[in-house]
């Protein structure tokens, strides 16, 4: 069986290709390719598949082997997957989780994904929490560098509240306008990851607090920038959400039952 390695500003993903439908994967067979010392190591693992009506599905999987919500950063990987294919050209129309998605693959390699529609944001003292294909809270912080990310996001992830789903934790800082700095804790991974699509899109949103009109943030990860536009014609929600980033080729392999044999191609 091939996978393929792609990543998104650090986030970093096994592709499969089960347009034919003969790939069926155990929990603790996922877990076992996304490790990071004894598999290909990965914040997750999606399967591309046939979708009627679009031009694919994007079955997406944590790297603790359950099933997941939306992932923006792997929406974009998996359009350049797609595309590396032959199955889409620049343009592609697929099914995730949380719905319909749109994407175009632009001449300098960077991809616009199209987001759901935030219908509702929360907000708090030092917090917000609001849903873009995935749940995120959002803690406002004056450090974000020096931010112990796991001990606190673990903590936050794990509150009675927000259970028994979880949440994903951002710790944003704001650096100027429409500049922010984020850090996230994602749950399914229970570690800090180098980006979250959905996340800095999350944080980017509720950076406007209750402002309304046309919005461009950019948004610096460990693993590199991004870009999110949206319109809130009203201060608790957004609409034209749009994920702007790279989506990067790492290496292709191939795997048997009982080994893992990679090329670097």
């Amino acid at each position: 069986m091939k996978f393929y390695k792609y990543q998104g500003t650090g986030n970093d993903f096994i592709l499969l290709d089960n347009r034919e439908g003969n790939i069926m994967l155990t929990t603790e067979q996922i877990a076992g390719l996304c490790h990071r010392r004894f598999g290909v190591g990965a914040d997750g693992l999606m399967l591309l598949e046939q979708a009627e009506g679009y031009d694919f599905r994007m079955v997406y999987y944590n790297s603790d082997g359950s099933e997941s919500t939306m992932c923006g950063n792997g929406g974009r990987c998996i359009t350049a997957f797609a595309a590396l294919l032959g199955v889409i050209t620049d343009k592609a129309r697929f099914l995730a989780i949380d719905g319909a998605h749109t994407a175009t693959i632009h001449l300098d390699g960077s991809i616009s994904l199209h987001m759901v529609d935030v219908n509702n944001i929360e907000l708090g003292e030092d917090h917000a929490i609001l849903n873009t294909g995935s749940p995120h809270y959002i803690e406002w912080v004056d450090d974000v560098v020096n931010t112990d990310v796991y001990a606190y996001g673990n903590e936050i992830r794990n509150r009675n509240e927000y259970q028994p789903a979880g949440i994903n934790v951002n710790f944003v800082q704001v650096v100027g306008d429409n500049q922010l700095l984020v850090r996230t804790y994602e749950r399914g991974v229970e570690d800090e990851t180098l980006s979250c699509g959905t996340g800095v899109t999350a944080a980017a949103i509720a950076a406007t607090a209750d402002a309304t009109g046309t919005f461009l943030t950019e948004i610096e990860t460990p693993g590199g920038v991004l870009q999110v536009s949206f319109i809130k014609d009203t201060p608790y929600s957004a609409k034209d959400v749009i994920l702007i980033g790279p989506a990067e080729f790492v290496f292709s392999g191939e795997f048997t039952e009982n080994n893992i044999e990679i090329s670097l191609n």
